[in-house]
């Protein structure tokens, strides 16, 4: 996935990105905004997991997306 193109499609990956991740409010969706580094610390925030475990979630989900 490229995340240059993700911002144009936020809106749309965000209902895919809450399947993923459920624990993820809309707001703090809207605050991530398509930066890969804001969503990966706000999985490990919510989820209270290392940031190598958020990280490697988000690379699982880009490889089927």
């Amino acid at each position: 996935m490229n995340w240059d193109r993700v911002g144009g499609n936020w809106k749309q990956l965000r209902g895919k990105l809450k399947e993923q991740w459920g624990r993820l409010t809309d707001d703090e969706l809207a605050k991530v905004n398509g930066k890969r580094d804001q969503l990966i610390g706000r999985i490990q925030e919510c989820y209270g997991i290392s940031r190598d475990e958020a990280e490697q979630q988000v690379k699982e989900w880009e490889s089927l997306h």
